[in-house]
């Protein structure tokens, strides 16, 4: 049944000088969504008061760790908040006003981090800006934020705040962090500059504005990557930030420094929230330790700063953990026979030792044999400390998580959005279950909107968690928000009998067929990459279309320095393409249907997967290899690896178009008894003509 998605009639705008669950104002406050006891009954706390509790627990323990060269520098959390009121003295030197942004363009390091705080220590909104973006798509930001100031990395991502520079009425200064500036122009400042501008600065200014900021305040904008449309400044209160930070650090049972310091490496797009969440403020709750990887971390040295640090816990997308899958899977392929045969047997046993412990929560002591192995792979992937390994911000595929369960690596899945300051659900080790995204942090809600037969709904959050709204747009935030004040998530989900948590789709991205089907386009996805394991992406077509018809990539080596993707095939596809028959090594061999021994594997792993379909409208009719892989240099993935589907739907128009120029059978390397009469049956659904009892033909 098709998902009701009304909703109830939008919120009552706050009378005027009162405070409402929401605002459009980056200068209001809001009433806080106070529980009556437990964590929601928690005290609020301002940014600066939850960091200065720090200082006074954990004052000589190291906060962030970088590498310069081959030397490693570090601050402890005392140096740490007089590094960021520093700055934040700076900040107002240049003119930074209440509730302006300080716009931050750069990859991660201790600056980003001290940017980030000392703008929020200072008044002003923290707002960063993806590294990816355009010149035009900061120019939105920085005007959209008033941004007084700018932060950027090098002289590359200064190049884009100096094309918009005439346009950002608001800006007063630019800073780089990270090498010598290339040129002296007006209100350009290198960071040590920078630094030195509030370095014998009176705290009294400062004192003032800390003493005057509240927990129901606005101190950080999150900008959507703004796939549907233009980006929305998420506004995130003090106490989004402090609380969400308390309460995800209690769930999961991190450790405070005083018993174990906990590390992190932080490496995931910092102008997103989950790494804020978990890198920043998660860390700084409990004492922890940031260590900051190499700009190059997602081309391929990502494995050896883990390696360095061994952390204790590590957040990874799903492209991350796919990665580490596939390099596992081409060494594994290149070991001898009585190896193989040894790690395939160990695999097999923590699989079913692992799913055995899930199912019924019992501790079943890993056999030694087994231990050994397993010991040696988290070594080898610097994981060997780590316990507390989570996966989030896409879907991941069954695959992943079995391989990685195998190796008695559980990933934990965990659910959330910008709009809820991160994390709304978390599995962990005593509530964990295979593609559930686990239950909801205490003092968190759920709700499930109009659900459908299946039980599946909107699913709707209630919390603390809950952002303020959207800067400047009421109207956004109304279709987020509705009259009781549950945020409206877009996503699909239902909950099993124990309460557990499953993503069944997106509203957005449901695919609703010219014949009124909706079809959920990832479950189909990951069946066809789970099919054929040659697939790296997969987008599923056919929104008001006749039939459905999917978009396939190769997988295939990516340039160490751009990170775009190259023609030469992965050693893990190589060896799948030679165990099939075919010595392709490139894209271009097979791109498009050149290789037939490939085409026709794919052909029947989709056979396979229309097998499962639960109706004919949900088949895979047509199908075509592309000869360029998504990527996030090229656009069709956003910056936590996300499929943005509109950009590929544009990119690939005319692919697409000629999958419906006529109704007609598909391409295939033979018109199978079987295919003729899918599209008989697919033929039959658009037309209308009521059941019609399926022929067993084979």
């Amino acid at each position: 049944l098709p998902v009701n998605t009304r909703r109830p009639n939008s919120l009552p705008v706050p009378a005027a000088g009162g405070c409402g669950l929401w605002t459009s104002q980056g200068d209001a406050e809001v009433n806080l969504r106070m529980g009556d006891s437990g964590l929601a009954a928690e005290t609020p706390l301002t940014i600066n008061q939850m960091f200065t509790l720090a200082v006074e627990r954990f004052a000589d323990y190291t906060a962030l760790s970088w590498k310069e060269g081959e030397q490693q520098k570090s601050l402890n959390y005392r140096e740490y908040y007089q590094t960021c009121r520093t700055a934040a003295k700076s900040f107002l030197k240049l003119g930074l006003q209440r509730y302006h942004g300080v716009g931050i363009l750069g990859f991660n390091s201790s600056e980003w981090f001290i940017s980030d705080i000392a703008a929020v220590l200072a008044g002003g909104f923290a707002v960063g800006i993806y590294t990816t973006n355009s010149p035009e798509a900061c120019q939105y930001v920085a005007d959209n934020s008033k941004a007084n100031i700018i932060v950027v990395e090098n002289h590359k991502q200064l190049q884009k705040i100096l094309q918009v520079e005439d346009k950002l009425p608001h800006l007063k200064a630019i800073i780089q962090y990270k090498d010598a500036l290339k040129e002296k122009r007006p209100n350009l400042y290198s960071w040590a500059e920078f630094m030195e501008l509030g370095r014998d600065e009176p705290d009294a200014p400062l004192d003032a504005i800390i003493s005057s900021q509240k927990p129901n305040q606005c101190c950080t904008l999150i900008y959507t990557s703004g796939t549907t449309g233009q980006p929305k400044g998420v506004m995130l209160s003090h106490d989004n930030i402090t609380w969400t930070a308390l309460a995800t650090s209690r769930h999961v049972g991190l450790t405070d420094a005083t018993h174990t310091q906990e590390l992190v490496v932080s490496y995931l797009p910092l102008s997103h929230i989950a790494a804020q969440m978990v890198d920043i403020w998660v860390t700084m709750r409990v004492g922890g330790a940031t260590y900051f990887a190499q700009p190059d971390a997602l081309k391929g040295s990502l494995v050896n700063t883990l390696k360095e640090v061994r952390p204790t816990a590590f957040m990874g997308v799903p492209r991350v953990w796919e990665k580490m899958q596939e390099k596992m899977k081409s060494v594994g392929a290149k070991s001898s026979t009585v190896r193989r045969k040894l790690a395939a047997w160990a695999k097999d046993v923590g699989l079913q030792t692992n799913l055995t412990k899930m199912n019924q929560h019992a501790l079943i002591p890993p056999r030694s044999t087994k231990k050994l192995v397993f010991k040696k792979v988290r070594k080898a992937l610097g994981l060997d400390r780590c316990n507390k390994c989570y996966t989030g911000a896409a879907p991941i595929t069954k695959d992943t998580l079995e391989f990685f369960l195998s190796l008695d690596i559980p990933l934990y899945e965990l659910y959330g959005m910008s709009e809820s300051t991160g994390p709304h659900t978390i599995s962990i080790p005593e509530a964990f279950k295979l593609t559930s995204c686990g239950k909801e942090i205490p003092g968190c809600k759920t709700k499930l909107h109009n659900p459908d037969e299946g039980g599946n709904g909107e699913i709707c959050f209630w919390g603390r968690h809950v952002f303020m709204g959207y800067i400047n747009m009421p109207e956004k935030t109304e279709e987020a928000l509705d009259a009781e004040g549950w945020l409206h998530s877009g996503d699909l989900g239902k909950h099993d009998q124990n309460g557990f948590l499953f993503i069944t789709g997106r509203i957005k991205e449901l695919i609703i067929t010219a014949g009124g089907e909706n079809i959920p386009p990832v479950p189909i996805e990951d069946a066809v990459k789970e099919a054929v394991p040659l697939i790296s992406n997969a987008m599923l077509i056919g929104d008001k279309r006749k039939f459905l018809s999917m978009l396939l990539t190769i997988k295939c080596q990516l340039n160490t320095e751009s990170g775009d993707p190259e023609d030469e095939l992965t050693p893990e596809a190589i060896e799948l393409c030679r165990k099939l028959g075919s010595n392709a090594t490139r894209v271009s061999e097979i791109a498009g249907g050149q290789d037939r021994v490939i085409h026709a594997a794919v052909q029947e792993g989709i056979n396979r997967v229309n097998k499962e379909a639960s109706s004919n409208a949900q088949r895979i009719q047509k199908w075509i290899i592309l000869d360029r892989d998504f990527s996030l240099t090229g656009g069709e993935l956003g910056p936590t690896m996300k499929l943005k589907r509109p950009v590929v739907a544009k990119m690939y128009k005319e692919q697409i178009e000629n999958f419906y120029k006529e109704l007609a059978t598909p391409t295939t390397p033979d018109n199978t008894p079987e295919n003729l009469m899918n599209n008989f049956f697919a033929l039959n659904d658009l037309l209308g003509m009521g059941n019609v009892q399926k022929l067993d033909y084979m």
